[in-house]
């Protein structure tokens, strides 16, 4: 079944202490663009975020916002600087015997007082760990955008559907309808030259050499049919889950080319009326198809 191409989805969990929470948004675009939003710190995992959606995308402004709160996570290290706190050790002990005080005993406390002898940093992060994290979340929020981007395909594949009826009523009333005029044509054209020759006897054979160049001339069994064809494959497309609205936008195209060719072909007023009733139903098929994936 179609997509929209209009959606939103949001995941949350917490990987490895880490609180992720990622939300997908996308509206209607030619081609895909997607764009990440997401903590400095974490922009080594923007491409593999880019990747997947793009995997699960094929057109639309895709928007990926992507918070994580770490603190749960953070790992401090504490390191001794054994040569610096060595030498610290070595001047107390001088410094000690210069005062005079015998006995004194250098301790880790004092030691640990002095700049540099101990050095808090943060554990490295694993950033394959991290990223596979971050991507998994993000497949989540993807599975829920495409949820919903599929009810909303639904609804625009049987509002399109439904479009589709019109149109095939309205070829058909064509395609009725459009004998009868040929036939109209040429009583008028009898009556016309009876009156104008009156009492000359008229040649059967010329009315029906211009009824013929004119029933040529109206003829719209080539337009119906390539209607037809379109109809058909549109409805084909309705039921694919691969990305169709390009090729549904070009076929829409096609039959609007299809309904001008038997307006400007058919001067008869009701086949004018179904010719309006027609574009107007391919214009909004039209723009229905501008949301389809």
């Amino acid at each position: 079944m179609i997509k929209s191409m209009t959606g939103y989805g949001r995941a949350r969990e917490t990987r490895n202490s880490r609180d992720i929470t990622v939300e997908v948004r996308a509206v209607n675009n030619r081609y895909l663009d997607c764009a990440v939003k997401m903590p400095r710190l974490y922009i080594f995992a923007e491409d593999a975020l880019k990747q997947r959606v793009q995997r699960a995308v094929s057109r639309g402004k895709v928007d990926v916002f992507v918070t994580v709160d770490a603190s749960a996570a953070d790992v401090t290290q504490v390191t001794v600087n054994r040569e610096l706190a060595a030498q610290y050790a070595a001047a107390l002990r001088e410094l000690a015997e210069v005062c005079g005080a015998e006995g004194y005993k250098v301790t880790p406390e004092s030691l640990a007082r002095f700049a540099d002898v101990l050095t808090a940093t943060k554990a490295d992060e694993d950033l394959e760990t991290v990223s596979a994290d971050l991507c998994a979340v993000l497949d989540q929020a993807l599975a829920a955008f495409n949820e919903m981007r599929a009810v909303e395909g639904a609804k625009l594949a049987e509002d399109i559907g439904n479009r589709l009826n019109v149109i095939e009523d309205c070829t058909a009333k064509v395609e009725a309808r459009s004998p009868e005029t040929v036939a109209e044509y040429r009583a008028k054209l009898t009556a016309r030259m009876q009156e104008a020759l009156q009492s000359v006897t008229i040649d059967p054979q010329r009315i029906l050499t211009e009824a013929a160049i004119y029933a040529d001339k109206v003829a719209v069994d080539e337009e119906t049919v390539r209607l037809r064809s379109h109809v058909a494959q549109l409805r084909t497309m309705l039921e694919s889950s691969a990305p169709m609205g390009r090729k549904m936008d070009f076929l829409i195209q096609e039959v609007n080319r299809e309904s001008n060719t038997i307006g400007s072909k058919c001067g008869d007023v009701s086949i004018a009326q179904v010719v309006v009733d027609l574009k107007a139903e391919v214009e909004k098929m039209r723009e229905q198809v501008q949301n389809i994936e």
